[in-house]
């Protein structure tokens, strides 16, 4: 979110982030067909695009390089420790809403029943990101922490081999604006620190699991207590 923010305040947005696929459903297709193997236009999901980070396009990055030749391409680099936390706390959340008390498991199928109905396409959304990102990017084992973070330093290793040296930023935020503006070819902004967005608050997609997993802890605790008033009145009456 920080690096979206930031491209986008050079002039270079806007930039695509998952963030934008839950506000526009449309694409949602295509990444799917991409995650199958297909051939996809492009063009159909960037056109009105700049720039582009995060997932699901990090994950098509070599079929992103020859499509846009021209195109500079930055990899972001930063704690394997921090980064599969932060990975854990947001868009993991929205498929697998992982607590340590049984009652968070119960309230994960009731959360994802309630987004699904009360916006249909979602359910489309995560099929794709279990395509691209769960099931394509860490064949399903993204909860062993040890094999994730192995898929992502391997990640960094095959980005750093195919991308040509002339065309590549290794970089992290941390480094702020001054080697991302010289690779970019633009002016550091005058008086504007550069963005440092959490991604845990700012994601979409962890806002509405938690905004549906309200409704959906009070619609459980409701039915419990109906019920049991229920056998309760019931109890009494066969004591009568």
């Amino acid at each position: 979110m920080s690096l979206k923010a930031a491209l986008e305040e050079l002039g270079f947005g806007p930039c695509y982030h998952m963030s934008e696929v839950f506000q526009h459903p449309d694409h949602v297709a295509y990444w799917q067909a991409a995650a199958s193997g297909k051939t996809i236009n492009w063009n159909a999901i960037f056109a009105n695009y700049q720039s582009a980070v995060d997932w699901p396009s990090c994950a098509f990055y070599e079929e992103l390089m020859r499509a846009y030749p021209n195109a500079k391409i930055l990899l972001t680099v930063r704690d394997p420790e921090s980064w599969y936390e932060s990975v854990s706390n947001t868009i993991y959340q929205i498929h697998h809403r992982v607590g340590v008390s049984p009652l968070s498991r119960i309230l994960s199928y009731p959360s994802k029943i309630l987004i699904t109905t009360v916006q249909p396409h979602m359910k489309h959304t995560f099929r794709m990101q279990t395509a691209v990102i769960w099931d394509g990017t860490f064949a399903g084992n993204f909860e062993d922490k040890s094999y994730a973070i192995a898929v992502f330093n391997r990640h960094i290793q095959e980005v750093r081999q195919k991308a040509s040296s002339d065309r590549l930023l290794v970089y992290n935020v941390k480094e702020g604006w001054e080697p991302l503006c010289a690779f970019l070819g633009v002016a550091v902004p005058e008086d504007k620190p550069f963005p440092r967005l959490n991604d845990r608050d700012n994601f979409l997609g962890t806002r509405r699991i938690q905004q549906a997993e309200r409704l959906a802890g009070t619609f459980l605790l409701s039915l419990l207590a109906s019920v049991l008033i229920a056998l309760l009145l019931f109890a009494h009456r066969k004591r009568e």
